[in-house]
């Protein structure tokens, strides 16, 4: 079936948006369930802040891992190689954290599904940009970012429901991974890397991001148009209820604060991949976000003596504006060539998460560095974090409506 037949609701498009909901179940439980099941461990309340960081780094360190190995085999052996290797690693790590008797073992397996989780969304968007009409790609990539988000949301639902049963989540996760199996085995593999297999042409060398300087930086714009998504998450609602503190907010919920940002992100998303849609423009409609974006902020910072549920008001409003995250991930494909498209589309949107610890060093050097409160460095980090995106998407290039069927040199 040529792309041109293939529409919005096609199988590929299905099975990407289901694995995605599955990626995004696995890749948030365990900041859901960290507390309740490291403290069944037996860790005391000092040692689960330690181990839960330890094991969050480690989990991040294997997403950077995988979005470079993965992609680098989506362009190398296909991206069905990928979208089946990922989701098997991914979900048997999920299975057996259902098992875990101790810390370490814990570290090991959210690394081991960090690694497998990485090369879920990438290849999916690889796939049905290549597979569809450049008219239908941004809804298709729309379709899948918006119920990949709902993966959170029902993460949190399942927890509640299984009466707090941590080991029960992990297997209802894994198990969704499991079934998903079965949905793969009808996806067919793009006709553009088919085209490109059987030549000489250079695929899934990572060095080819290095080779040339304008290649280079257009790389890298990928990745910084991203940061503003995880400086939201990293910082200002991962830490919500430090910030209540500060503002003088009691009770703030991070959960909970979780909970509605990404409940909004379900229309940022969707938002923002139609409307690119509609104006035939990513560029234009990244910068409108920028500027819900930016307003939410500055609300953010401007809630001194307010109450928890202006604050979860808000960062439902910080979700609204994280639909910047379908626009970057949709034009990280759109970007690069045939040959090198599955390793940026699976490693840039992994790279962006990857920055959130120098993100988190950033705002620890404001108020370690400059001496200033806790409110203000937030406050520095986010203007800065702001500046970086928009010089960066300034010089980034439309990439709506791009014929995709060319290769990097």
């Amino acid at each position: 079936m040529s792309s041109k037949q293939l529409n919005v609701f096609s199988l590929p498009v299905i099975v990407g948006a289901l694995g995605f909901f599955v990626d995004i179940f696995d890749l948030l439980l365990f900041n859901i369930i960290r507390k309740p099941s490291l403290a069944s461990l037996g860790l005391s309340e000092n040692q689960i802040l330690i181990q839960g960081e330890n094991i969050l780094s480690l989990q991040m360190i294997g997403q950077l891992l995988g979005g470079i190995i993965w992609g680098i085999m989506g362009d190398k052996k296909g991206r069905l190689s990928v979208l089946f290797g990922s989701i098997v690693l991914y979900s048997l790590a999920t299975i057996a954290n259902g098992f875990v008797t101790n810390a370490n073992e814990y570290l090991v397996l959210r690394f081991i599904a960090g690694f497998g989780l990485a090369g879920e969304l990438g290849a999916s968007i690889t796939l049905v940009s290549e597979m569809l009409s450049k008219e239908k790609r941004g809804i298709a990539s729309t379709i899948i970012a918006t119920t990949g988000v709902f993966g959170a949301i029902t993460a949190y639902f399942v927890f509640k429901l299984s009466n707090d049963n941590w080991r029960l989540c992990y297997f209802v996760g894994g198990g969704m991974g499991i079934l998903l199996l079965f949905l793969r085995v009808s996806v067919m593999e793009s006709s553009m890397f088919a085209n490109i297999k059987s030549t000489n042409i250079a695929r899934g060398n990572f060095l080819l991001f290095f080779k040339t300087k304008e290649r280079f930086f257009r790389y890298m714009r990928g990745i910084l148009i991203g940061l503003p998504v995880w400086y939201m998450i990293g910082v200002l609602i991962t830490f919500s209820d430090k910030f209540g503190k500060e503002f003088g907010i009691e009770n703030v919920d991070p959960a909970k604060a979780i909970l509605f940002q990404y409940a909004a992100l379900v229309f940022g998303d969707m938002g923002a991949g139609l409307l690119s849609n509609y104006i035939k423009s990513r560029k234009k409609t990244l910068f409108i976000f920028y500027g819900i974006t930016t307003i939410f902020i500055a609300l953010y910072f401007l809630q001194s003596g307010s109450s928890a549920t202006n604050m979860y008001l808000i960062c439902a409003g910080l979700g609204l504006g994280s639909g910047i995250s379908v626009l970057y991930i949709t034009m990280s494909a759109e970007q690069f060539g045939t040959n090198l498209r599955a390793s940026a589309a699976i490693s840039i949107p992994n790279m962006v998460r990857g920055a959130l610890p120098l993100v988190l060093l950033m705002f620890k050097g404001f108020r370690y560095i400059l001496h200033v409160n806790y409110i203000t460095g937030g406050l520095l980090t986010g203007v800065v974090v702001m500046i970086i995106a928009i010089v960066s998407a300034l010089y980034t290039k439309e990439t709506y409506g791009k014929d995709l069927n060319f290769v990097e040199e």
